[in-house]
Formats: C-alpha cells, sequence, structure tokens
C-alpha cells in the first residue's frame, strides 16, 4: 500500500509550532484559468498583424488590440469576482458588470479589427454583434442580484459586508508579502490560518448581528497578523532567520486557536438565541390559545 512520506523540510510536513493545531487541504485555484488568460491572445494577433498595414491600418489594429485587451483583463476580473460572490453565503452583487463590459468591448475590438480589413458598415457591425454573443455564451453574465440578504436588516448587512471586504484586503497582503519569503511551508501554514478566519467571515455573515462580537479579531488582531507577516517577510527574506520563523508560525498557531474559538462561541450563541426565540414564539401562540406538542426529549 502506497504511503505519503514526509518531514519538517517537506513542502507540507509538520512542524513544531503547529503540532496541536488541525490540517486542513487548502488549495487556491485562480478561477479566472487559462480560458480568460487566452482571450489576451487575439489582442496580440491583431496588433501583430497590424505592424505592416501603413500608418491607418497600424492605428486601428493597435486601437483594436487595446481593446481586446482590456476586455480581457475585465473578463479575468469578473470571473474572480464571480468565484469571490459564489464562495459567500451572503453578498452583495458586484457593483461593475465586468463580464458584460468584457463581452461588449469584446464585440467592439473585433469590429474595429474587421473595419480595418474592410472597410464598412454591415461586416464590422456582424462580426461585433456575433462575438458579443459567444462571449455572453461563453462566459455568461455577472450576478446581477444579491443573495442572501432576505430578511436582514439594510443597514447591518452593509456593515458586514463592508467589514468583510477589508478582512479580505489584509488576507490578501498576506498571501502577497508572504511569497516574498519563499518558504513553501510557512505558506501554506498561512493558508490554513486564513481559512480560519473565512469560517469566522463566514458565520459573520450568516448572522450580522456577530460582528460586534467579532470585530476586535477582525480589525485589531487580523491587522496585527497583517504587519507581522509583512515584517517576517521581510526578515526571512534577507537573513533567512530560524528563530524568527519558528516565532512566526507559533503566533499563527496562537491565532488560529483564538479565532477558531471565538467562531466555535459565536455559533454557540447563535444556536442559543434561536433557542430562546422559538420558546418565545411558543408562549405567544399558547396565550393565544394555540396547543403545540412539545417533543420530549429521548
Amino acid at each position: 500500500m502506497a504511503q505519503k512520506f514526509g518531514g519538517k523540510f517537506s513542502p507540507d510536513g509538520s512542524d513544531p509550532a503547529d503540532s496541536g493545531a488541525p490540517r486542513r487541504a487548502s488549495v487556491r485555484v485562480d478561477p479566472a484559468g487559462a480560458r480568460a488568460n487566452l482571450m489576451f491572445l487575439p489582442a496580440v494577433l491583431v496588433l501583430f498583424t497590424s505592424l505592416t498595414s501603413g500608418a491607418a491600418g497600424l492605428t486601428l489594429g493597435a486601437l483594436a488590440a487595446a481593446v481586446l485587451a482590456l476586455s480581457a483583463w475585465l473578463l479575468r476580473e469578473g470571473l474572480r469576482a464571480e468565484a469571490e460572490f459564489a464562495s459567500r453565503k451572503v453578498a452583495r452583487a458586484p457593483g461593475i458588470p465586468r463580464k458584460l463590459f468584457s463581452s461588449v468591448l469584446a464585440g467592439l475590438g473585433i469590429a474595429i479589427a474587421a473595419y480595418k480589413v474592410e472597410p464598412g458598415l454591415i461586416a464590422p457591425l456582424l462580426f461585433g454583434a456575433v462575438t458579443t454573443g459567444l462571449h455572453i455564451f461563453s462566459f455568461g453574465l455577472d450576478p446581477m442580484k444579491s443573495k442572501g440578504m432576505e430578511g436582514i436588516d439594510q443597514f447591518q448587512t452593509d456593515r458586514v459586508v463592508r467589514a468583510v471586504e477589508k478582512a479580505e484586503a489584509h488576507l490578501a497582503a498576506m498571501r502577497d508579502a508572504i511569497k516574498r519569503a519563499g518558504d513553501r511551508q510557512v505558506e501554506a501554514r498561512l493558508e490554513r490560518f486564513h481559512d480560519t478566519v473565512r469560517d469566522m467571515l463566514r458565520t459573520i455573515e450568516e448572522d450580522p448581528r456577530d460582528l460586534t462580537a467579532a470585530r476586535k479579531f477582525i480589525g485589531v488582531y487580523l491587522v496585527g497578523a497583517r504587519d507581522a507577516t509583512i515584517k517576517f517577510a521581510d526578515i526571512y527574506a534577507r537573513s533567512a532567520d530560524k528563530q524568527a520563523r519558528q516565532d512566526y508560525l507559533t503566533l499563527l498557531s496562537d491565532l488560529e486557536t483564538n479565532f477558531d474559538a471565538k467562531t466555535q462561541k459565536l455559533l454557540r450563541d447563535s444556536h442559543t438565541d434561536l433557542e430562546v426565540e422559538i420558546e418565545v414564539l411558543r408562549e405567544r401562540l399558547e396565550r393565544e390559545g394555540v396547543q403545540l406538542t412539545r417533543n420530549s426529549p429521548n
């Protein structure tokens, strides 16, 4: 039977600093993927084929390439925003419909390229319309409606959305900084901590009332973790200080334990609130003369 071997110095090996923490598989895949990156290819081809087309042809080709490149960039950002929207239980629809704009710009870029080859109105319009339609068919449209916000106070929801977006920005800054350290095991350990933070963020999204209780964690503690990550990455990139590495891993373990404990407390409190609300509703119905059958515990 096959066995997986590892050790302290393997990419996913164990480390004394986090021996007590549960391991989680965490693989983050860029939602844009190869399809979105391939959409930059038409811009390159249009520009390359316009180099020998004279001044007017080169100008139109460069314009078409710029529009197509902007379309590809918007598509990539739109796919990432859509993936982030899908990963949350409570989320506001993206404010800018990037994928829709990308489809329109793709059609416009192809129309300009077609006009360079075949001046006129009908052919460029047809090429542009077909390109826009195929783009929408291939990549779809942006989420147009917010989700998970029915029955939730709008003011509380806005506070949660802002807090979660700020927390995600801190996590992104930590991920970018730790790359400078060049240590895959530390990167994987940081990703595990990020998973724990996101568990708390999802809990807050499900019940915005938890934001007040968790504000210190996603504010003060997370900002401190971000600053510590940046400092560690700078130190370790210069000197590969083993003591600094050990101290940083210990910090992550302590933070993860505290974040996880707080998340579990939020979940228990939410369950207690639900039980209280159910009991209050039962008593109110019984006062109104509605007899309810109470299930006896086994």
